[in-house]
């Protein structure tokens, strides 16, 4: 029983909560923990944070005292008034009540809390306030941790996985009269007082209490045979009516899938759905979006319907169990895709649009979405198994793959056995274990009772493991009545494989074969069949399908066509795809650069990659670009876990008339974790690389125009948005030179918001045997001999290119005389911000030339941290040469950082989600 007010004007519920804790367990018990998720907001140190900080993101950890969300607890008695001794783990919202004595199994303890609930503001989650003044309440009392012989304890880290057993909870809530309520409890009765109403709730072996408070009426309800629904879900461009007659045909689908849902109504809301939208076209833009009004809305409601319904009636553990739920959810959505919109296509109405109906992409049907995604990470390596825990997952896996996957695995299962006896098991497993404690092996034997065949492979393999599937079809032996089909299991991955036959593009013919561990012969009848196809319906999340098909007509008819495309596209297993795109580069000296890029990289990851990219300078009137070969071998998922072979080659011009060429080939390892949410990384390259340069004879160049240097670095990143630290050493081998560097980087944001930079380098010649400074050691601006860097105006002295500066070696800001070093240097650079993006800094270091005495430098300035590593200014003031802003044409001692390449830019986006 709860009595709750909500204080509109400072934000607070305050809250009268009696509870009665029957012990169902075997043990005797002598403490209670309770999860208070609201108390996560409540500083920068519990698991919450620390879980935004994973994700790049630093809006809690910068909120002011008042802008964060906690709980102020007043008192804990049990039913005889006494006062009952409580603490908070280390996690914050998680509670420990030691008992004033001890509870025996089967005995119960009536408990009293009086606690105040301060919400914190919606923009960290959907959970709190608005600026309108609308509520979303969700995990907002204290509710009790499981304990099944062990206490099942977890923090809250916005992965909507409270684990928390079922109570019979009745609530009265007081709210302001201007607010509109909605609620996943039912409604006994809603009494109104002058400036507040007062709603009494009532949930029946419910989990926990969601309400939604709005300032305007959005709730409507929806009385189908089926079903009642309460939702706040609309289409401004499709009709009520029509809405409700979706909504009827989704209620229907979802009964005849699941069976009756237990309690009075269910709730879907907009903020649910926006949890955990439909990822892909349909989050752009209303008017841009390519879906019919009634597809989108069905879609959208569906998709909330579904994952209420099992979040509120099936009680697995969702921190560690979650993969079960996902797995019908999205099995149900791609059976509702695939009986009414069968013909609905991956990129809707631009599927029919000229110059992009040619795309293989535009002619994927809409549900290959789930195994396209799905691969987005199996390619690169980032693909985790089904079980494992949510907050082990990467983003993109939390939200997308791995739901994916679990539906995928379903709709595999079906195609292998009969979707009968899918569909009868999911039933039976809903209406069995709805509202009772449930795990993924009763499942597991309701599937099992349920199929004819044997699949083991499936729980086994498929769900406990991240081993991929792979086969292909490694030989065709035609007899006069039969076809010898030998097929090739690549990852030895023990799980079954579709075989079809096809004539002229339509299916005559179709196997399943299982026990294929390596390599299998596999006899099928001669119908005629002019091409042979493994896993032809896609059903199987395969790795690779390129090597799927097998042509039965003519001795060359095996190979692929080569196809050319612009731009980049899906994978066509059936052609060698080329693609082709207007690129466009810029320098000072070449000018703006437009040109043709040529490769063969899809949207999916591929272990061999060709790139060419030729353009015309147009300042220069000449031909200049990039091009190179790389392949990648993943070869686990942690440790040692990739090798890269790469081939790369360029020209441009460095000086007017003056063109560089560079030819380098490299092999690179990464190491990482077994944590793949963590953002440590380490490499070792060795790279060989020859500089070929046509220099214009008036030009004074002391140098030998061509040089090659032998480089190997190793690598140590940890790029926390709270905490970084990165570290690399650095060997530099050629004719003329031997060069050792080490460089180290830190950045610490303080729990008072004050960020502090420190960044160390040091160089050293072990042999020198050049005349000039090109090769040597620079404090601002290195001479980039290697051509690593993204310099806009590499050899220029004056003008504004000249003030870029891209922090390497020295690091320092200012240009000083002087600013080379062909024996050693070391520095050190520091800033610190005095206010938001408004930093301090200044670096100090020596510099030593061969023959003369070591040289104190520094220099100290002002730096505008508008974007960290992506676009930053530094405003000199003080250094070797004075007062810099006191001096003359002080404008041209700005420097600028910039980042213009658009791969790089994009990755400041993506980095949160793998």
């Amino acid at each position: 029983m709860l009595k709750a007010t909500l204080e509109a004007e400072t934000r607070e519920i305050n809250i009268q909560q009696e509870f009665t804790y029957q012990n169902s367990s075997q043990d005797t018990l002598h403490e209670l923990y309770f999860n208070d998720w609201t108390h996560a907001y409540s500083d920068k140190k519990t698991a919450l944070a620390k879980r935004f900080a994973e994700d790049f993101k630093k809006s809690l950890h910068l909120a002011k005292p008042e802008e964060r969300g906690s709980t102020q607890i007043f008192g804990m008695a049990d039913f005889e008034f006494r006062a009952l001794s409580w603490k908070r783990t280390r996690e914050k919202d998680l509670i420990r009540i030691q008992l004033n004595s001890p509870l025996p199994p089967g005995e119960s303890l009536k408990m009293y809390f009086t606690y105040t609930i301060n919400l914190p503001p919606n923009r960290y989650t959907p959970y709190g306030y608005d600026s309108k003044g609308d509520y979303y309440l969700k995990d907002w009392y204290l509710s009790p941790a499981v304990y099944d012989g062990t206490w099942q304890l977890y923090s809250n880290k916005n992965l909507e996985d409270l684990y928390t057993g079922s109570t019979n909870t009745n609530i009265n809530f007081t709210f302001p009269d201007s607010l509109y309520l909605g609620t996943n409890f039912n409604e006994v009765n809603i009494t109104q007082y002058p400036t507040k109403q007062v709603a009494s709730l009532k949930g029946e072996n419910r989990k926990s209490c969601d309400i939604i408070l709005n300032t305007r009426n959005r709730f409507v309800k929806h009385v189908t045979p089926y079903l009642i629904v309460v939702t706040d879900i609309q289409s401004g461009k499709y009709d009520e009516i029509s809405q409700g007659i979706s909504i009827n045909r989704i209620t229907q689908f979802i009964h005849e899938n699941l069976g009756d849902f237990p309690y009075e109504q269910l709730l879907v809301s907009e903020i649910d759905f926006n949890k955990n939208p439909l990822y892909g076209l349909n989050q752009l833009p209303s008017f841009i979006r390519p879906y019919q009004e009634q597809f989108q809305f069905e879609m959208k409601f569906l998709k909330t319907a579904l994952i209420s319904y099992l979040r509120e009636t099936l009680f697995l553990n969702p921190r560690k169990e979650q993969w079960v739920s996902d797995a019908i959810v999205n099995y149900l959505m791609i059976n509702f895709v695939d009986t009414y919109y069968r013909d609905q296509k991956l990129l809707g109405k631009l599927s029919s649009i000229w110059g992009v109906r040619n795309f293989n992409i535009a002619q994927m049907p809409f549900n290959d979405q789930y195994p396209f995604l799905y691969m987005l990470t199996a390619r690169k390596n980032l693909d985790q198994r089904l079980t494992t825990p949510n907050d082990s997952l990467i983003k993109f896996n939390q939200k997308i793959a791995n739901n994916y996957k679990a539906g995928l695995g379903l709709s595999y299962l079906a195609a292998y056995t009969s979707p009968e006896e899918i569909n009868k098991s999911i039933k039976e497993f809903y209406n069995t274990y709805k509202l009772q404690s449930v795990t993924p092996k009763d499942f597991e034997n309701t599937v099992v009772s349920n199929v004819s065949q044997n699949v083991s492979w499936f729980f086994d393999t498929y769900v406990n493991t991240d081993k991929r599937i792979d086969f292909k079809i490694k030989k065709v032996v035609k007899t006069e009545d039969s076809l010898q089909v030998i097929l090739k299991n690549k990852t030895g991955t023990n799980v079954p494989i579709s075989l079809f036959g096809l004539r002229k593009d339509s299916v005559i013919s179709r196997y399943w074969f299982s026990d294929i561990t390596v390599l299998d012969t596999v006899p099928i009848p001669n119908n005629m069949e002019d091409r042979l196809v493994l896993n032809y319906d896609q059903k199987i999340p395969e790795f690779n399908q390129r090597d799927n098909w097998k042509s039965l007509i003519g001795f060359f008819s095996s190979n692929k066509k080569l196809k050319l495309q612009f731009l980049k596209d899906a994978e066509n297993p059936y052609y060698n795809q080329i693609f082709y795109m207007p690129v466009a580069g810029f320098n000072v000296y070449d000018g703006i650069s437009p040109g043709l890029r040529l490769t063969n990289k899809t949207f999916l990851e591929k272990p061999f990659v060709v790139v060419l990219a030729p353009s015309f300078a147009l300042k220069e009137r000449a031909l200049v670009g990039s091009g190179g070969i790389n392949y990648r071998k993943y070869l686990q998922k942690s440790g040692l876990y990739v090798v890269n072979f790469s081939l790369n080659a360029s020209s441009f011009h460095f000086q007017t008339n003056s063109r560089y060429s560079t030819i380098t080939p490299s092999i690179g390892f990464g190491w990482r974790p077994d944590d793949l949410i963590s953002n440590e990384r380490k490499s070792l390259v060795f790279r060989y690389v020859n500089v070929l340069r046509d220099i214009d004879p008036s030009l004074d160049i002391e140098t030998d125009p061509d040089y090659s240097v032998f480089n190997a670095r190793y690598n140590h990143y940890n790029n926390g948005i709270i905490n970084y630290f990165s570290w690399f050493a650095d060997a530099q081998y050629s004719a003329n030179f031997t060069k050792l560097a080490f460089n180290l980087e830190y950045r610490k944001l303080f729990d008072n918001n004050t960020q502090l930079n420190l960044r160390f380098f040091a160089g050293k010649f072990i042999r020198n045997e050049t005349n000039s400074d090109f090769f040597s050691f620079a404090l601002d601006r290195p001479t980039d001999y290697l051509f690593d860097y993204n310099y806009l105006g590499r050899s220029e002295e004056s003008g504004i290119t000249s003030q870029q500066i891209i922090i390497a070696e020295g690091g320092f800001k200012s240009q000083l005389e002087n600013p080379f070093a062909n024996d050693w240097i070391v520095t050190t650079n520091a800033s610190i911000n005095l206010w938001r993006w408004i930093e301090l800094y200044g670096d100090l270091g020596y510099v030593k030339n061969k023959g003369i005495d070591p040289r104190f430098v520094y220099d100290s300035g002002i730096r505008l941290n508008l974007v960290t590593d992506y676009f930053e200014l530094y405003l000199p003031l003080y250094s070797n040469k004075g007062w810099e802003i006191a001096q003359p044409d002080y404008d041209e001692k700005i420097r600028f950082v910039v980042t213009i390449s658009p791969k790089t830019l994009i990755g400041l986006f993506t980095r949160k989600w793998f």
